[in-house]
């Protein structure tokens, strides 16, 4: 299950985004075979883009977020479009490092010391970019602080990824919380306190997705909504706006790699087809791969050349 609930409380105090996105999650730890440490990696950041994906006015939008450490991680990074299509990679997928001492996957670690870049493509001449130093690797709270230093948003992120037995993703999603311009003072110590006694995400879905087996995707996420906010005071109840599609779709084809292998240019391109006679270009997305025979590569330095 991939879907989202967009909602918004009574007092139009504050905005709920709210996904479960286990399938996508789990389809990519399948796709790029990560281990435990790297899928919990990488289906957070894919939740946390999504999710902001969801935000954007048309769905030809796209915003792709970048963690970047010095960490065995290395580089994590995921593109979303306002219609919910998500795509992502993680640079090691095979990292593992020892739980912390709560038992949890060592994520901030996995990251370590590094920058969270945010990049929004909104269909204006320049994108829009947005760069912090991370907070603590862990996603949710950098995501969270990204949103206040470069964005001036009042948010919480919270972001999960449960890991089975046999290594699948049994649960994830995600929940971010926006504060709106006109929202309440009181609103913002109710969700306080809620958030403080929240159960982590991915528990909490786990136990919703169980409870409604059987039931529509839109009626588990609206049970997980009532479950998490059913605490608030009357007038900081949520009430739901719309439901949205998440969902893994990598948009790689040959004519973008194209575009790459022409782009280092005829002298290179030359070399390639002297040395190897071929070549093979893998999607860092998707793990798809293109050959690239001679007489393909003869006709791009040919296409070179008319440029």
């Amino acid at each position: 299950m991939s879907k989202a609930l967009i909602a918004i409380d009574k007092s139009a105090s504050f905005r709920v985004y709210l996904a479960i996105t286990t399938s996508m999650a789990e389809e990519a730890r399948k796709i790029h075979q990560a281990t435990p440490l790297a899928a919990a990696a990488l289906g957070r950041v894919l939740t946390g883009t999504g999710m902001m994906a969801l935000m954007m006015k048309n769905e030809k939008d796209k915003v792709t977020v970048q963690f970047k450490g010095d960490g065995p991680a290395k580089e994590i990074l995921a593109t979303a479009k306002g219609n919910g299509r998500v795509k992502g990679y993680i640079s090691n997928p095979f990292l593992d490092l020892p739980l912390k001492e709560n038992g949890k996957l060592d994520v901030g670690g996995a990251l370590g010391i590094g920058t969270l870049t945010v990049i929004k493509d909104l269909g204006l001449k320049e994108p829009y970019v947005g760069r912090i130093d991370l907070v603590s690797g862990e996603i949710a709270e950098d995501l969270t602080a990204y949103f206040f230093v470069s964005e001036q948003q009042s948010s919480s992120v919270a972001l999960g990824v449960k890991i089975g037995k046999d290594y699948a993703i049994t649960a994830a999603g995600g929940l971010m919380i926006q504060m709106l311009p006109q929202g309440k003072e009181e609103a913002v110590d109710a969700l306080e306190t809620m958030l403080d006694k929240m159960k982590p995400i991915s528990t909490l879905i786990e136990e919703q997705t169980a409870k409604g087996a059987g039931k529509t995707e839109e009626a588990v996420l609206q049970e997980l909504l009532t479950t998490i906010f059913s605490e608030l005071p009357e007038e900081f109840q949520v009430n739901p706006l719309e439901y949205r599609e998440l969902s893994w779709e990598c948009d790689c084809c040959e004519e973008r790699l194209e575009q790459v292998l022409m782009s280092i240019g005829k002298k290179d391109l030359q070399t390639i087809l002297e040395e190897d006679g071929q070549a093979e270009l893998v999607c860092q997305f998707c793990t798809k791969k293109y050959q690239f025979d001679q007489s393909h590569l003869e006709r791009l330095i040919a296409e070179l050349d008319e440029k």
